[in-house]
């Protein structure tokens, strides 16, 4: 018969059957197919038949109660001139079905899950933040594969328009990472955020604090977690962190040292910092509780409250100093530690840092801790923060015996 709407309507469901197909005479692989369901019921659809590597394929065009007979003409040409031209259609189709369930969401909890042992805490928050949170909320239940460089783009304007455009720079980069690493994966073949718009991020900060405002950081901190761990930045030039997250296991007073670990170093390198005698009679002065393991803060993870801690030192301080960050602090030392003539390397060494004279081939083969250039360098640096904080001359005092 040629599959008219007028040919179909008349079609029953042969005695017996409850499977049947009735071609079309003009278009040869293209069907109208009867099945049996539940309670007498007959479902009725379209469907285009073609052979593909020595077999039969078949691919269902839609429901005959949805898809007219001349779309579903339509929809048969192409679906056998696309066989005809050696393509696979029903294959195509399988997996656009498979692909279609990796969407945005589902593959994002994926790469989340394996950044997670590679990544700090709280780098894996910020990931989480910007790719399950609202900024790209639009793009959470399409397929990973589908999502293009325009629907990045879009999203990219409305979160600089909504947020800024620093958060719109961090957000391209969480969302530009996850693309790299999709791609690794083999859930698509390109980057879809390569040529979108680049927000305009931070600058890199550059403030560096001066003599009289570290002498007035040093005393304006107050005899509490906070203010011990702001003097440690300023003797120790480490990020906030390392201080704050200090266990009494990782000091060895014997040797005079504190061994950072490496899973909690920035670069997941071990750092071993030789503590001048003023570090220590600050360390000395916080109580040790025998079932606890950290020196600051009230929990099982060091200190964290240092937002109202600043909010406090910056009153005490009242406009001695200029607006500043913690962060700036750990900038200033290592400025002021090369003013005071102490080389790069060892100020390098000091911040834990692997760049410059360890960095490429000479990294490889330098090893070195330069703990002998080290301890002298923190011990200048320690006299020269109490000479400025008293007021008084510079004397180097002696390192603790190892």
């Amino acid at each position: 018969m040629q599959l008219t709407a007028k040919a179909v309507a008349a079609v029953q469901m042969p005695a017996g059957k409850t499977d049947v197909i009735y071609f079309d005479d003009a278009s040869p692989g293209f069907g109208y197919r009867l099945r049996a369901g539940t309670g007498g019921k007959v479902l009725r659809s379209w469907v285009a038949q073609y052979r593909r590597a020595g077999g039969t394929r078949r691919i269902t065009l839609g429901s005959a109660g949805v898809v007219s007979a001349e779309q579903a003409r339509l929809a048969a040409k192409k679906v056998l001139a696309a066989a005809a031209l050696g393509q696979d259609p029903q294959a195509e189709r399988i997996d656009r079905r498979d692909k279609d369930q990796h969407s945005f969401r589902t593959v994002v909890a994926e790469h989340l899950k394996a950044k997670k042992p590679d990544v700090r805490a709280r780098t894996h928050v910020e990931l989480a933040r910007y790719l399950t949170g609202t900024y790209f909320k639009p793009l959470h239940g399409m397929p990973v594969d589908q999502i293009t460089r325009k629907d990045i783009a879009a999203r990219l304007v409305a979160i600089t328009r909504e947020s800024g455009s620093i958060t719109a720079a961090r957000a391209r980069a969480a969302i530009n990472g996850f693309f790299v690493w999709t791609m690794q994966m083999g859930y698509v073949e390109a980057n879809p955020v390569i040529g979108t718009i680049q927000p305009k991020d931070s600058e890199g900060r550059s403030r560096v604090l001066t003599d009289t405002e570290l002498a007035a950081i040093w005393r304006g901190c107050g005899d509490d977690d906070h203010g011990r761990c702001v003097r440690l930045l300023i003797l120790t030039a480490c990020r906030r962190q390392e201080v704050g997250s200090m266990q009494w296991s990782e000091l060895d007073a014997d040797a005079g040292i504190w061994t950072i670990p490496a899973e909690r170093a920035k670069n997941s390198r071990e750092h071993t910092l030789p503590l001048p005698p003023l570090a220590w009679q600050i360390i000395n002065s916080v109580p040790h509780i025998v079932s606890r393991d950290y020196l600051f803060g009230v929990r099982t993870n060091g200190f964290r409250a240092w937002a109202d801690g600043k909010v406090n030192l910056d009153k005490a301080l009242g406009e001695a100093v200029a607006p500043f960050v913690l962060h700036d602090i750990r900038r200033s030392v290592a400025t002021k530690m090369a003013d005071l003539g102490i080389q790069p390397h060892i100020i390098e060494t000091v911040l834990n840092h692997r760049g410059g004279h360890k960095s490429g081939v000479a990294g490889i083969y330098n090893k070195s801790s330069y703990e002998r250039e080290v301890k002298p360098a923190l011990v200048m640096w320690a006299d020269h923060v109490r000479a400025l904080a008293e007021g008084g001359e510079r004397k180097v005092l002696p390192f603790a015996a190892s």
